[in-house]
């Protein structure tokens, strides 16, 4: 029975455990605190408190693996965490488990590409942005040992939706000035894609887009969202957010992925919002 190590069992990474589960893998998650660990005490598989940011702390783990996935998340933490858990706790995990396939999940802000052009795996990926450059050499070092990248484009699901959120609570803005492409990407179809990485035979790895069929302008999204919901469009005006890993417009392509056998089961915004988001959400109270 192959092993697989699940290296932040948040949002991702619970629905990649759960998955590989059911696939016949075994499964150990980790997760950055005692009372995460305990909340996911009823589990199928056991979840340890295991900081990646702090070096003893991965060096004290004895169990070995066929395949580790880094997925643990700063939940929009600041440079240094960013720094700490992604790009230390990937140099971490790569020198404890020598002989285990890494996975890596990245992001599609790599991509710094302004114009709204199409995007592949081979466009430049050369963030302007602090958190963007440390995401970038987490990546180099996991590709120079033959691991998989992946970059994800925005994660939504059941229960979770940046966009929606936004539109939900009034602050979501139509921009019409500087309207940007938004990527994304249905959880369980990361899931989906990160299974089917991990199982196929090759040795070496390489980067991959993991994003659904067709980017969507923000101001369509928010249309999309007004209609469907029967309520107001946002007011028209110049948006003040911020975005962490910097200001990009572009379209991710997912055709590399596509080409191996990958078929999205949302492979739409509209498609996931409709099928998986909505019927589960309480739109009176929301």
């Amino acid at each position: 029975m192959p092993r697989v190590l699940i290296a932040g069992c948040g949002y991702l990474g619970r629905a990649v455990a759960d998955l590989f589960v059911g696939r016949g893998w075994e499964v150990e998650g980790w997760t950055k605190s005692a009372e995460s660990a305990q909340q996911l005490s009823t589990k199928p598989y056991p979840v340890l408190a295991v900081d990646l940011a702090l070096e003893h702390g991965v060096r004290a783990q004895t169990e070995n693996f066929d395949a580790v996935i880094h997925c643990a998340s700063t939940r929009g933490g600041d440079v240094d965490l960013y720094r700490h858990v992604y790009l230390d706790g990937a140099r971490r995990l790569l020198e404890r488990f020598t002989g285990s396939r890494i996975l890596f999940t990245s992001s599609t802000s790599v991509y710094a590409q302004t114009n709204g052009e199409w995007i592949t795996e081979e466009s430049d990926a050369e963030p302007k942005h602090e958190r963007g450059k440390i995401l970038r050499k987490a990546e180099d070092l996991v590709l120079a040992n033959l691991g998989i990248v992946i970059r994800l484009g925005g994660i939504y699901g059941p229960g979770r939706s940046a966009l929606l959120k936004k539109f939900l609570t009034g602050d979501a803005v139509l921009d019409l000035g500087s309207d940007r492409f938004a990527n994304q990407i249905h959880r369980d179809d990361a899931t989906a894609a990160i299974q089917l990485l991990l199982q196929r035979g090759e040795s070496a790895g390489g980067v991959y887009n993991v994003v659904d069929d067709e980017p969507i302008l923000r101001s369509e999204c928010y249309r999309w969202l007004a209609t469907k919901l029967s309520r107001p469009l946002p007011p028209t005006g110049r948006s003040t957010s911020k975005q962490k890993r910097g200001e990009s417009n572009k379209r991710v392509s997912n055709a590399k992925l596509r080409a191996i056998g990958w078929v999205p089961r949302y492979p739409s915004f509209a498609d996931g919002m409709e099928r998986s988001v909505l019927p589960n959400l309480d739109i009176e109270n929301a």
